[in-house]
């Protein structure tokens, strides 16, 4: 008799042998559409027995690297601060004992907290961010943290310069005019990801993937749905790109709302596509 699998497919060593973690942060309190992004991290382990450990894409298998799914944080519901700061905590302990952290949203504020973390271990941190929506608001209703607000939060930690995005295509003006002095910012496509890429090879690399970057067509499952995104051959492509990069230091995937696809594709895209991601840029 075999005990039920509770972790990631291919997430089954110890702490102590791993050079990578995953964890889940299950928060989506202030999501402004469609909230249930907080149960993503549980769909995606369950779902994920259902494909392989195994990339035919990258000829990889992630039973050849030291992984541990550390499993979902316990964050309080309705507390932002506090829920952040948990989350920030516990990517401080990945990265103390010199592993790289793995980050199953929630959410997309859930991303500053490993930001604010890794920031303080590498000055010259980047992020590489994949989205449909700018993600820069000052503020969302008067509140300064949000899932509309999190890459403005992000480049408050990071500065000019730092923060790199791609397919973005929904946002307020004044977004956009304010990433024309502050952030690289990609409308609709990802052409100039490869140049970026080069650019950061060797510099310490935040990447962070809202899966609403795909089309609903491909992926309904999630909160805010985008018309006018990409499919996931071209999702593939991307982290082949990101693949040539030698300094990835933490990652997550967000925006997962598995409810709103009953049919579970979009969770399994998810899980494709945190595979396939994690096999790229994790290197032996």
């Amino acid at each position: 008799m075999k005990a039920q699998q509770s972790c990631f497919i291919g997430f089954e060593q110890e702490f102590e042998e791993s050079k990578a973690v995953l964890f889940g942060a299950p928060f989506d309190g202030t999501t402004s559409f469609k909230p249930g992004a907080r149960f993503a991290s549980s769909a995606m382990r369950e779902d994920s027995w259902a494909i392989e450990s195994y990339s035919p894409y990258f000829d990889k298998d992630l039973e050849d690297l030291n992984l541990f799914d550390y499993g979902d944080l316990e964050l309080p519901f309705g507390d932002k601060k506090t829920a952040l700061r948990i989350i920030q905590e516990h990517v401080q302990q990945i990265i103390d004992a010199n592993k790289i952290p793995i980050m199953i949203g929630g959410e997309h504020l859930v991303s500053l907290a490993p930001v604010k973390a890794l920031s303080k271990k590498y000055d010259d941190l980047n992020i590489i961010h994949f989205d449909a929506h700018t993600d820069l608001r000052k503020d969302y209703l008067g509140e300064a943290l949000s899932h509309a607000t999190v890459l403005r939060r992000i480049y408050d930690q990071v500065g000019d310069n730092k923060v790199n995005q791609f397919c973005i295509r929904s946002g307020l003006k004044e977004e956009f005019e304010w990433a024309k002095e502050h952030t690289h910012l990609e409308k609709f496509t990802y052409k100039t990801l490869p140049d970026c890429v080069k650019r950061l090879e060797n510099k310490p690399v935040y990447i962070t993937i809202d899966l609403d970057v795909l089309d609903p067509s491909v992926f309904p499952g999630t909160g805010t749905p985008e018309p006018g995104g990409i499919d996931f051959h071209e999702m593939l492509d991307i982290i082949n790109i990101l693949s040539k990069l030698n300094n990835v230091v933490g990652m997550d995937v967000v925006e997962l709302s598995p409810k709103f696809d009953a049919s579970g594709v979009s969770t399994a895209v998810a899980c494709k596509t945190l595979r396939e991601l994690v096999l790229a840029t994790i290197k032996n």
